[in-house]
């Protein structure tokens, strides 16, 4: 019995963390496979979302409001909040950088998204001070405790949950929609869907914004596992980038996997490598399977060669 619920914890943990590293990289890969952005900004996105959350469930708990409704309004008022925020930052930054950047395109992508992080993770210190805000728990326990005998942490099954829920949308969006197929023939070729009469303009605004969505409601569904801090995003982006490298540039469904795949990791680390590794046990195993990833097979498990955006 020790052994089968030794293994359950392990199943559980790597599942529920895979998730949320699926969310997160689902973005990342989107604006890397439509844009050609290296976008190192990205988890100030998930910072964001997981202020916006803070702030939108404290002003609706203030309501009398049923039991679900205020976390769930609050994850959808992030997700909106990061949605309108990425896509101004597109409007005004990227779209200008795109008129003059030329040969240099990715590596100029690359320097300003880490200018963005910088100012997004002074800007939210500044306004928001140093101190941790999250909350005890963002769900109702006397609906939930029974998950507990299971051996189920209630937040993160439910953020594991909203985070299948939100892939599997998104998913749907690009491949039963009009706008989801444009997504889809720009980041094939860009070139030839513009001659098809796809609006580029409005397709990169989206895609940026879409991918900021995503990571919003990451931030705010693990509110109450991860409080908001002005600096919280610099590991989830690492954690992303792993995924990335993992799976291969570009690669939106092998990034789904990855993040299950960059779970197991951690979550082997955790049970089997801690005593002798220390509190590094998950940096270590994850770095050294992306070593060798690097090393063995450049372009990931699943990936293809990255050109420029410009090519």
């Amino acid at each position: 019995m020790e052994i089968l619920q030794e293994l359950w914890d392990f199943l559980s943990t790597a599942i529920l963390r895979g998730g949320m590293y699926s969310l997160m990289a689902v973005g990342l890969t989107l604006v890397f496979g439509v844009m050609n952005i290296a976008n190192f900004a990205h988890g100030e996105f998930y910072m964001l979302g997981a202020y916006f959350g803070y702030f939108a469930l404290t002003a609706l708990n203030s309501f009398d409001l049923p039991g679900f409704a205020p976390p769930i309004l609050s994850i959808a008022a992030a997700g909106l909040g990061v949605f309108i925020v990425a896509a101004v930052i597109e409007r005004t930054v990227f779209r200008a950088l795109r008129k003059r950047s030329k040969g240099q395109w990715l590596m100029n992508t690359f320097l300003l998204t880490l200018g963005i992080s910088i100012i997004l993770q002074n800007g939210a210190k500044l306004l928001w001070g140093a101190k941790y805000r999250g909350v005890t728990s963002m769900w109702p326990s006397e609906h939930l405790s029974w998950l507990y005998s299971i051996g189920l942490p209630p937040d993160r099954l439910i953020g594991f949950l909203i985070a299948v829920v939100s892939i599997a949308a998104f998913v749907l969006f690009l491949n039963k929609t009009n706008t989801g197929r444009a997504i889809l023939a720009v980041s094939q070729d860009e070139v030839g869907a513009s001659l098809v009469g796809v609006n580029l303009g409005f397709i990169h605004t989206l895609v940026f914004a879409l991918s900021g969505l995503l990571a919003g409601i990451a931030g705010a569904a693990l509110l109450s596992i991860t409080p908001a801090f002005p600096f919280m995003g610099t590991m989830t982006l690492y954690k992303s980038w792993f995924v990335l490298i993992l799976v291969g540039m570009g690669n939106i469904g092998g990034s789904i996997v990855g993040g299950l795949i960059l779970g197991v990791l951690e979550a082997f680390a955790t049970t089997y490598l801690s005593e002798y590794l220390g509190s590094g046990s998950q940096e270590f195993i994850c770095l050294t399977v992306i070593i060798a990833i690097l090393v063995f097979k450049p372009n990931g498990i699943f990936g293809k060669s990255v050109k420029s955006v410009v090519e």
